[in-house]
């Protein structure tokens, strides 16, 4: 991708908002996020310097390689970024967007030109991100469990440039949105991000695009080449599931599977050393002639 795009993020000082985003719009960054968090600075270390704590803005928006270059240096000379307590913004590669119109929507006045998706090919995870209208959030992970994804994270945050909206989404999106974020298997992304795209309610306005994770730590989602298998415990026999379930130690969310729930496994557990076990069992209840007794 000769001109890819990035997830502009930028936390400064709340009361900076304003001059930030309208520092972004002049560049055509005209759809933007904003939330809001709390800085981390020692109060001793502030009353030294004669500071307040004061809240964070957190802004986040879609934008073009040509774009970051115009926006880093505008950062730099007119916001003055550069200089400790001012914030800092950072840029991570999106490597696949959500159908054409929310990218027209989400890059309107920015040149970009669409090339095959990108970027860390290579990587086994994705952050897939939805921004939607508030209220939406459990449809938008009903469709997404659908095809397998496990639970996300919801952040609530204000949009600025939702206005024009309808023209490419053919729905409204009101200022008040959620973000969710949602870690899945890069085999498993385009599924996802179609379902959401296809079965959450429409009043959502879900816009989808993923981020490429370049590694986890607590995502051991639990394979079947992962498993611990037994020759003798075939899938369709009557008691492979508490088998299967007594044999792997796992972490499990409840899912509805055609009105039934069930245990979708998350994370494998810590291997337990069978032979091991077993050997233990043995000495403690063997017998003087090695005749195991109960």
């Amino acid at each position: 991708m000769t001109n890819p795009l990035y997830w502009l993020v930028t936390i400064t000082d709340r009361r900076s908002t304003d001059a930030f985003l309208a520092l972004y719009e002049s560049y055509g960054v005209r759809v933007s996020l904003r939330t809001v968090g709390a800085g981390t600075a020692v109060q001793e270390m502030l009353a030294t310097l004669g500071l307040e704590k004061s809240e964070k803005a957190v802004l986040f928006a879609i934008i073009t390689a040509d774009t970051w270059p115009k926006i880093q240096k505008a950062l730099r000379r007119q916001m003055r970024i550069d200089v400790p307590g001012t914030g800092i913004a950072f840029i991570i590669p999106v490597s696949s967007m959500g159908g054409k119109r929310a990218l027209q929507f989400l890059t309107e006045h920015q040149t970009f030109t669409r090339m095959e998706e990108s970027t860390l090919k290579d990587t086994h995870y994705e952050l897939l991100l939805v921004i939607a209208n508030q209220g939406y959030t459990g449809s938008i992970m009903d469709a997404a469990r659908a095809e397998g994804a496990g639970g996300g994270t919801v952040l609530h945050a204000k949009g600025t440039g939702m206005e024009g909206a309808a023209r490419f989404l053919g729905v409204d999106l009101v200022n008040e949105k959620e973000m969710v974020f949602i870690v899945a298997r890069s085999s498993e992304k385009n599924q996802i991000m179609k379902a959401i795209m296809a079965g959450a309610d429409p009043k959502a306005g879900a816009i989808v695009f993923s981020l490429p994770v370049t590694d986890t730590a607590g995502l051991r989602l639990l394979d079947e080449d992962e498993m611990i298998t037994w020759p003798d415990n075939n899938p369709e026999d009557w008691f492979y599931a508490d088998m299967q379930e007594a044999t792997n130690s796992h972490d499990y969310t409840w899912v509805t599977v055609s009105g039934d729930k069930v245990e979708k496994w998350t994370e494998k557990l810590e291997q337990r050393d069978w032979a091991a076990l077993e050997h233990a069992w043995s000495t403690a209840h063997s017998a003087p002639g090695g005749e195991v007794t109960k």
